[in-house]
Formats: structure tokens, C-alpha cells, sequence
């Protein structure tokens, strides 16, 4: 029997909106396993259109901030996303990062224990039906082992390959066995031929989150000392176009899949293989925009 197909990462950028369900649409026919919509242009909103666009696909936020809404609205929207989508929903909730926290004009307090007080809080509210699935977003062990304890599964974004084993260690063993814990990772692909192309896009789009201090302080318990380092230096320095040539072909295979299609479905299973029963693929392509990566996929992943 073969794998399931991959999730997909899937953004409505405005004036495509529509255009994204239609997309939707098509993936939810051809089976992939799930559609994820990252905290961009509102994705409470999106997962309110896949609810009603799609049939058979999981969807879900990875991740809607705990920090842009009150605890109430959010508790009232997952469940009515949960209650349409005949249960299809997955709520995933995270603390996001520090741009985030400027854009919205909030301060966070600590990580463990804001999201111990939101999910407490969310669960709650009477009589407004059941709640989805709630799914926490993590990179260090902290986090995963408090999704372990009160959540329905966990979800990484950009993790290394080589350290997942040693990040699920602290879920127990029957919960990272059961199909119906989610463990999930936001995982950058690129599809192409031209190797070194699809390198420096990826290297590109990640000079993001080489930026910001929680990601580093993972990739450096992950084994990437060095790398992450030289990129502290040379932020220190004012040196940003330099950060790129930092993110090495190491760590690069080790945070991302990228080449032919036959390469790529074969580092999905090496996620899977790891522990990750969600791989969820953020599409990047050479040759254009979110629309031209999908359709790459969905050749690639084609049955």
C-alpha cells in the first residue's frame, strides 16, 4: 500500500482568493492529506472558505497567534469551523515570533504558560459545541512535551531532519505511535532539476528565520553552532546580505527538501520516517509564484 499524499502549505494572497479555493478544491479531489494555512491575510478566514470548499481534506492553521484575538472569539470560531467542516478542522495555535508580536501590537508574557492558560481558557466556554483537535506549534523540547500533555498534536515549521527524533523523545511513546496525534512539520520544498537554483531560493526565504532568536537557539541545540553563529555576527555587524552564505548545504538538506521530483517524494519519506506523520510542504519554485510551486507538486505527487 502506498504513503498517503503530503499536506500542502496554501496562502490566499488577496485578489487570488477565489482562485486559492479553486486549488483547493483540486487537491481536496486528488487526496492530499491535508491543507495547512500559515498566519498570513487572515487565516481564520481561509479555513472558513475550506471548510465550505472542500469535502474529504483536513485543514487547518499552523498557526492562527494566541495573541490576535481574545481567547472567546477564537473559542467561538473553532468551533463553528469544527462543527461545518463535519470535524475536518485542526486548530493550530502557537505564540509566533517577535515581527509578529510589533505588527500586533501586543506583549507577550512566557511561552509555556500563555499557551497553558489560552487552551485552559478556550476549553472553558459552554455552549458553543465541541472544539476541534487543538495542535501546538514548537521547536524546542518544552513545547512539544506540553502538546503532549494538553494538546492533540504538535507542529514544527522549518525543523531539521536530524533532530526530530530527539525533539519527539519527550512525547510518549504510545502518543507518537497513535495516528490520531498529529506531528506535523511546515517543511520548504522546491522542485527542480537546477540544483543550485533551488538552493538559493530556499536560502533565500530562510534568511527570515535564521533572523529570529528563537529559531536560532533551535538550530544550534540541533547541531548548527557554527552556522547560526556567523549569522549573529553578521546581523551584529549591519551585514544582512551575507546571512544567505551561511545557511550551508548542510544545514540546508537537513531544513528543507529540494530537486528532481523523484528526490523530493523521497525526502518526504524520510520525514515520515523520522516521526513526522504530516510532512506539510510550503511550495517554493524557481520559475514563479505560490501557483507555479503547487502545480509543480501536484505533478510531482501525481497518481
Amino acid at each position: 500500500m502506498s504513503e498517503p499524499l503530503p499536506a500542502i502549505s496554501l496562502v490566499a494572497v488577496p485578489g487570488r482568493r477565489n482562485y486559492t479555493l479553486d486549488i483547493a478544491r483540486e487537491m481536496d479531489r486528488r487526496g492530499f492529506s491535508g491543507i495547512f494555512v500559515p498566519s498570513r491575510f487572515g487565516n481564520m478566514a481561509q479555513c472558513t472558505g475550506l471548510a465550505l470548499a472542500t469535502q474529504r481534506t483536513v485543514f487547518g492553521t499552523a498557526i492562527a497567534p494566541i495573541y490576535a484575538r481574545s481567547v472567546e472569539d477564537f473559542a467561538q470560531g473553532a468551533a463553528y469551523l469544527h462543527e461545518v467542516s463535519a470535524g475536518r478542522f485542526r486548530f493550530g495555535i502557537g505564540i509566533a515570533h517577535g515581527p509578529t508580536y510589533q505588527r500586533l501590537g501586543v506583549r507577550p508574557g512566557k511561552p509555556l504558560a500563555d499557551i497553558r492558560a489560552f487552551v485552559g481558557k478556550l476549553r472553558s466556554y459552554e455552549g458553543i459545541g465541541a472544539l476541534p483537535p487543538i495542535i501546538l506549534a514548537a521547536l524546542r523540547k518544552k513545547m512539544v512535551a506540553l502538546a503532549a500533555e494538553i494538546a492533540e498534536g504538535v507542529v514544527f515549521a522549518n525543523a531539521s531532519l536530524s533532530h526530530v527524533p530527539q525533539s519527539l523523545a519527550v512525547i510518549p511513546a504510545a502518543k507518537r505511535s497513535d495516528p490520531n496525534f498529529l506531528i506535523g512539520n511546515m517543511l520548504p520544498v522546491c522542485i527542480s532539476e537546477d540544483l543550485e537554483a533551488a538552493k538559493s531560493l530556499l536560502r533565500r526565504r530562510l534568511v527570515h528565520y535564521a533572523l529570529l532568536p528563537n529559531y536560532r537557539a533551535y538550530w544550534k541545540e540541533a547541531g548548527y553552532i557554527e552556522e547560526m553563529s556567523a549569522v549573529e555576527k553578521a546581523a551584529q555587524d549591519d551585514r544582512h546580505d551575507d546571512i544567505a552564505n551561511f545557511l550551508t548545504d548542510r544545514w540546508l538538506a537537513d531544513n528543507t527538501v529540494y530537486g528532481p521530483a523523484s528526490r523530493v517524494r523521497e525526502g518526504v519519506e524520510a520525514w515520515r520516517a523520522a516521526g513526522v506523520n504530516t510532512p506539510v510542504l510550503v511550495p517554493n519554485s524557481i520559475a514563479g509564484n505560490q501557483m507555479t510551486a503547487l502545480e509543480e507538486l501536484s505533478a510531482a505527487f501525481a497518481r
